[in-house]
């Protein structure tokens, strides 16, 4: 009975970040670069707790702890990832390619829109 209630959580959680992540019917808007974060967060940080079977409170907890971790990790490397962009006086889409790329952590990626 645990596996099927764990089952059926784990595809309404599937089923929740597909609708997350694609657009309404009436709003074709994709999500931004910062919803795409806040879920990759999300979906990291259960996982974790999936992984330690937590429960109700200590879940919670364990999930917001995890999420300001996370976010403190994505701001530091978005200000690491902007000095680099400054760094090499980059502009414009060259500069919005190489910071997508450089906040994924795909730094090869991110080579060629180097100047």
């Amino acid at each position: 009975m645990h596996k099927l209630i764990l089952a059926a959580a784990a595809s309404l959680l599937a089923a929740n970040l597909a609708l997350a992540q694609a657009p309404a019917a009436g709003n074709k808007k994709a999500p931004s670069e910062k919803q795409l974060q806040q879920q990759e967060r999300m979906k990291a940080c259960n996982q974790e707790a999936g992984d330690k079977n937590l429960k109700g409170d200590e879940r919670k907890k364990f999930m917001s702890d995890c999420l300001k971790q996370r976010q403190a990790s994505q701001q530091e490397k978005m200000k690491l990832c902007n000095q680099e962009a400054g760094q090499k006086s980059l502009k414009g889409d060259a500069r919005k390619a190489f910071m997508s790329e450089c906040l994924r952590g795909d730094k090869a990626a991110a080579a060629p829109a180097r100047q």
